[in-house]
């Protein structure tokens, strides 16, 4: 596998006059995304007391909800949970229903990108056909990954069912890059989306079964891998520059993380077995529930082993146009249906998706309550976002988002609420709370005013 890596990057430059410029970028982000990365974090530093685990991801749901069937009746605890949401009745107590969260910085531009890019970052992306991506932040995903990127061999994971779209939308003016991506390692950095359920196993897989010796022989390849790179740097335009100084940036993460491998003095344990019998088909599945539900098993048991801490999930990229006709009294794609123009059977076909996202949700949930930890389980020691980066498929509005949280957070959450604010109350106030649970002291996040009351314990 090293030697396939090495020399999938030589190829490329040596064939540096017949490639363009795109094909030689991807093909060296493809050497880079072997597996012999995975294995830079096996082992990771051990030297720190035990603290209780707490676990974080985001599962986001394109083209919004039907409103009038999402919003709880009753405040607090005194609640009863609406239509879409009544899948949850089993976690009501682990749940907060979160209304009148608004992402302020993705009231511009388009109907979608714009709010799905910015969804964790709650930031305003440039407006761009490709060139120059910028989101102009960091999404809390990550800010999250750092505090704990050096205690599991994957610092995140990132997930999801489709692939990344590409091409310009010219209907708004913005890449559909944009709009495969929620979770961004810096301003030009959106992190790529796994889609295959049996590659995310085979990556937790690896990290559980580290092997021997091999800290030396990824240090030398990563070396040449560098030293190829650099080469080929000189030979590309100022765009391709940028792009490759981007991709010379993930290297040289990848490479603190090999400091730290040979740095550690206790190699990483899984929390709990990896069994092979539970390894996805190789090729994903053509049914769209059945792959889902793989991916919510993925993260499970990320989290059950503790390979990772922070995951993020895309139920699908902005502007999906997934056919819903596999749900009885659903006929077309989600986007179209979306765009309801409050024709009462397109609403009701609406809010049987909305609602079919929430019982993929519930899945999780359930997978997580069922692994136990400790005197908890998993679930009570994690923290679970669910939401869309608009409100209704028809406004494409980002005021009084669809927002739920599922999770004690080690007793962190004050969970088994709905939680009315102010009309326009930032988002990034939640997050900066989550973020606080989380173990992280920062003092703001994006446009955050302050940490959202009734959330913390």
């Amino acid at each position: 596998m090293n030697s396939n890596a090495e020399s999938t990057l030589r190829h490329n430059v040596a064939s540096f006059g017949t490639l363009s410029r795109r094909r030689l970028l991807q093909g060296a982000g493809a050497a880079l995304a072997l597996p012999w990365l995975e294995g830079m974090g096996q082992h990771v530093l051990a030297s720190e007391p035990e603290r209780p685990i707490t676990r974080f991801a985001a599962l986001f749901m394109p083209n919004g909800v039907r409103s009038d069937k999402w919003t709880p009746e009753g405040q607090g605890s005194d609640y009863t949970l609406s239509p879409t949401l009544t899948p949850l009745q089993d976690f009501r107590d682990d749940l907060l229903v979160l209304t009148n969260l608004w992402n302020q910085a993705s009231n511009v531009g388009d109907g979608h990108y714009v709010k799905t890019s910015g969804f964790l970052t709650c930031t305003t992306i440039n407006k761009s056909l490709g060139i120059d991506l910028n989101c102009n932040g960091v999404s809390m995903d990550q800010v999250a990954a750092g505090l704990v990127a050096h205690q599991t061999p994957i610092p995140s994971l990132e997930l999801g069912i489709d692939p990344v779209s590409i091409g310009v939308d010219t209907n708004v003016g913005y890449t559909r890059v944009y709009g495969s991506h929620i979770a961004w390692a810096g301003p030009t950095s959106p992190l790529a989306k796994e889609i295959n359920p049996r590659l995310v196993f085979e990556r937790l897989f690896r990290a559980s079964k580290p092997r021997t010796g091999s800290s030396h022989a990824d240090r030398r390849l990563l070396d040449r891998v560098l030293d190829d790179a650099k080469q080929l740097q000189q030979q590309l335009s100022s765009a391709d520059r940028q792009r490759m100084d981007e991709y010379l940036q993930s290297v040289r993460t990848l490479e603190q993380r090999l400091e730290r491998t040979e740095q550690a003095a206790v190699p990483w344990q899984p929390k709990a077995p990896l069994d092979v019998a539970s390894e996805p088909p190789e090729e994903a599945p053509d049914q769209h529930e059945q792959h889902v539900q793989l991916m919510m098993d993925m993260i499970a048991l990320a989290f059950q082993t503790d390979t990772t801490r922070v995951c993020t999930f895309m139920f699908g990229n902005a502007v999906s146009g997934r056919n819903f006709s596999f749900l009885d009294g659903v006929k077309g794609g989600h986007h179209d249906t979306s765009h309801h123009q409050n024709d009462e059977d397109k609403l009701r076909q609406y809010q049987l998706i909305n609602q079919w996202h929430v019982q993929q949700y519930a899945y999780l949930l359930q997978k997580l309550k069922d692994m136990p930890e400790g005197d908890a389980t998993v679930l009570d020691h994690s923290m679970i976002l669910f939401g869309s980066g608009l409100r209704d498929g028809n406004s494409h509005s980002p005021r009084n988002l669809p927002i739920l949280v599922a999770g004690k957070a080690n007793g962190r959450l004050a969970t088994g609420q709905h939680l009315t604010y102010d009309r326009d109350t930032p988002l990034a106030n939640l997050y900066l709370s989550m973020l606080d649970a989380f173990g992280c002291s920062e003092a703001r996040f994006a446009d955050s005013t302050q940490r959202l009351p009734g959330v913390l314990a």
